[in-house]
């Protein structure tokens, strides 16, 4: 007996180590029923019904000090084999009545197994005759020294349902035979329910990771494990993510804390998670776009920028579709994003600067329409001379690549004078000016009968002629689309 003694006192100091179901203020009531072999010093061991009852109380979080007590039918029996043994058939019921205490091995866990000692008495009496030592139906007392082993599954925070080993020891007296063959006992094995009463701080009563004490000094409602109802558990927001467990959408973003952390993987304490001027919340609901990406159309815009600067589609690298991106029209080519055609001359940005022409500048445009004119501003002549100037060359490249790359257009280039000097003067010289200008495009690949020329002189001025500013403009060269 004392050799049990030294490993179960252990086994309960190493329980007070342990973490797990916490029993520290609340009330245990179980009930469980099963079958008992009673062991004495008959031969045959019979199997007999049983029934216990349990009311405890935990000291601290691993260990709680119990009442056992119930009912056992206790069975046995050896066949007489001589006059000295008549003992036959025996049956005994016994309440038994002990005080045990229990270590938890795993408290807070939802599958808790535990083991117990105690001591007490059981009171029994005899229901079968045949012994001349102890009569029938007279009640008697024994030692009770119940040692076991179990488990509590938790279906929830108060209700367990438990399986209960035990094995009860008793004195040698208890089978009535008048030998004293060492200490008698009985083997148990029950199942049943425990029920749990009360609470404490040390309690996890919500399972949600967080004690009642915690939850008490947060606020949180400790038999709701999901206080804001955001999808994230208490403990998860408190412990794991260091969000408001009182607040849904901690950054006020417009997604709840739940969302950020499973469905966007955004970061729940920041309002903006890729930085881009856009709150997630915006992004998921209004714009579409990804939170979690700075760019994402990546045409080189943020996605607030697009949004809240540029009006552009933050979902469509090429928002006005002239084949440049939003961020190269805006940073490289200063165009505007939202016109396909920026200088409105007919030809695409896109187009423009794939064949080297300046978006910007309506002048170097081939007309879409048949009859439109362009004006070429910044070709120049030397004074009262058709010979063209050095300056003027980049604008007639421009030219010259529209025509190139437009085989099927006819054009007229027509010159224009101001009004100084005689009128006849000024139509020979406009004349001669849109001639060498289509000589110019001729000597370069374009075909001569794809262009026709016409001087008008001063009769078709684009201003007055009246300031120096004035008479340069109507000094110019138009392309006149004919076809």
């Amino acid at each position: 007996m004392n050799k049990l003694l030294i490993p179960l006192a252990a086994m309960f100091l190493l329980a007070q180590t342990l973490l797990g179901q916490n029993t520290q203020g609340r009330w245990t009531i179980g009930v469980r029923g099963g079958g008992n072999l009673w062991f004495n010093d008959l031969s045959d061991v019979k199997v007999g019904p049983g029934a216990e009852l349990e009311i405890g109380y935990g000291l601290s979080q691993s260990l709680s000090l119990g009442l056992l007590t119930g009912w056992e039918l206790l069975k046995s029996e050896q066949i007489p084999t001589s006059a000295a043994t008549p003992w036959g058939y025996l049956k005994a019921e016994g309440i038994p009545v002990s005080l045990a205490l229990k270590a938890y091995f795993s408290p807070g866990s939802s599958f808790s197994p535990y083991g117990y000692i105690g001591a007490g008495g059981i009171f029994y009496k005899r229901l079968t005759s045949g012994s001349t030592f102890v009569p029938k139906d007279e009640v008697q007392s024994s030692i009770h020294i119940p040692v076991g082993l179990g488990f509590n599954a938790f279906a929830t925070n108060d209700v367990a349902f438990t399986i209960d080993l035990s094995y009860r020891f008793m004195d040698a007296w208890t089978d009535y035979t008048g030998q004293d063959g060492g200490t008698d006992g009985y083997a148990a094995a029950k199942a049943g329910l425990n029920f749990f009463i009360g609470t404490s701080d040390n309690d996890d009563d919500d399972m949600d990771g967080l004690t009642n004490g915690e939850e008490k000094a947060l606020g949180t409602d400790p038999a709701n494990p999901d206080t804001d109802g955001d999808g994230l558990k208490d403990g998860e927001e408190a412990n794991t993510h260091s969000t408001n467990p009182l607040k849904a959408d901690t950054d006020g973003d417009g997604l709840n804390d739940g969302a950020e952390v499973r469905t966007h993987k955004t970061n729940p304490n920041k309002a903006d998670s890729d930085g881009d001027g856009l709150n997630d919340g915006d992004e998921v609901t209004k714009h579409k776009t990804d939170p979690l990406k700075t760019d994402t159309d990546g045409d080189g815009l943020t996605d607030g920028s697009e949004v809240s600067v540029n009006k552009t589609n933050p979902l469509k690298a090429d928002t006005d579709g002239d084949t440049l991106s939003d961020g190269n029209e805006i940073n490289k080519h200063k165009t505007n994003p939202m016109m396909a055609d920026t200088d409105a001359g007919t030809v695409d940005d896109g187009k423009e600067v794939a064949r080297g022409s300046d978006p910007l500048n309506a002048a170097d445009d081939v007309p879409m329409k048949v009859g439109e004119a362009i004006i070429l501003e910044g070709i120049t002549f030397k004074i009262g001379s058709s010979e063209i100037t050095a300056g003027s060359a980049a604008i007639l490249e421009k030219a010259l690549k529209s025509l190139m790359d437009n085989p099927d257009i006819t054009v007229e280039v027509a010159g224009h004078t101001d009004n100084t000097g005689s009128r006849n003067t000024n139509m020979k010289l406009s004349q001669s000016r849109a001639d060498v200008v289509k000589n110019w495009l001729a000597n370069r690949g374009v075909s001569p009968g794809r262009m026709t020329t016409m001087g008008y002189g001063p009769d078709k001025p684009v201003a007055p002629n009246t300031t120096k500013e004035d008479r340069e403009k109507n000094r110019r060269i138009e392309f006149i689309r004919t076809k």
